[in-house]
């Protein structure tokens, strides 16, 4: 598999992962396209559900970010 097919999932905290992902595209830093934000108010919120399901749609990756 090469790296432009890759599927990279990320949930993300509102105030500290996104916050930090926001500051990033501020900063112009650039990181792989392939990646897909979802905010949420907190990832204690994420579920096992909310994993598998990405993985079942299709990523190869799922990660928290808090």
């Amino acid at each position: 598999m090469s790296e432009s097919n890759i599927k990279i999932l990320m949930f993300a905290c509102m105030q500290c992962g996104y916050a930090a992902a926001d500051l990033a595209g501020v900063l112009k830093v650039q990181y792989n396209p392939s990646v897909r934000i979802i905010r949420l108010p907190c990832t204690g919120r994420v579920d096992i559900v909310h994993i598998l399901r990405g993985l079942v749609d299709g990523a190869d990756a799922v990660i928290c970010v808090g």
